[in-house]
């Protein structure tokens, strides 16, 4: 882990926080790392993922608006989930009904903290249960604290977070901004009513929220008005 510090040091931009999120997965001994940053109106967008697995789950939760990483970025204190089969029901009750057909199976959320307030989410996922031992949760403890010490020193662009963040094109979720903005437009709604509906529909055909963003931007996709039920943790604030 101290040679992910020194690396996170000397470089850590748009370009390279693959090879970060990479070289941290494999000093933690989880399959998948992901560095989410605080967006506004208690959402989050994707930095880095490390792999498939965490990159799937990240947009998992972002469909879905609930997971151990809205938890995490909500209540500015750790997630850790050794089992997702598990976890009540009623804690995440999309999210449980989806976890039998993602790989990850044990989340470990880690606030980017700034006093009481979480300014992103460092995510460690794994493909079997376990739990993290106390010297791996140490060492992400401290990745999640030299991330966050980043933000306030460097003021990069790439790491501070933003309100507006359909104009950084680096995040992995700026095409779903793109997309609500069209299906706004296309449907004559809110921006927020736009978002359920983008939700919706991914949740309903069983694609990613990023894919069906994708689609509506490439112009594959347009969605219809009142057609599309909502998604099971839609109707509720996505930020316990």
């Amino acid at each position: 882990m101290a040679e992910v510090l020194r690396l996170l040091q000397q470089r850590g931009g748009a370009d390279d926080g693959v090879d970060i999120a990479v070289a941290g997965a494999a000093a933690l001994a989880v399959d998948g790392l992901a560095v989410s940053l605080a967006a506004g109106s208690g959402r989050s967008e994707v930095l880095w993922c490390s792999d498939e697995t965490s990159r799937v789950f990240e947009d998992l939760q972002f469909t879905l608006g609930e997971g151990p990483g809205p938890d995490c970025l909500a209540s500015a204190t750790a997630v850790r989930i050794p089992d997702l089969a598990r976890v009540r029901q009623d804690r995440w009750p999309a999210l449980i009904m989806e976890a039998p057909d993602q790989a990850a199976r044990a989340v470990f959320c880690f606030p980017l903290r700034i006093g009481a307030i979480a300014v992103g989410v460092l995510t460690a996922v794994r493909r079997a249960p376990g739990r993290l031992t106390h010297a791996q949760t140490d060492d992400a403890l401290a990745l999640a604290a030299a991330l966050t010490m980043r933000v306030l020193a460097r003021g990069q662009p790439e790491v501070l977070p933003r309100d507006d963040a359909a104009s950084l094109p680096f995040l992995q979720h700026a095409v779903v901004h793109q997309a609500t903005g069209m299906v706004s437009v296309q449907l004559a709604v809110p921006l927020a009513e736009a978002l359920l509906r983008l939700r919706a529909h991914a949740y309903s055909s069983r694609r990613t929220l990023t894919e069906t963003a994708r689609d509506i931007v490439a112009r594959r996709l347009r969605l219809a008005p009142g057609t599309e039920p909502l998604p099971p943790a839609a109707d509720k604030d996505p930020t316990p």
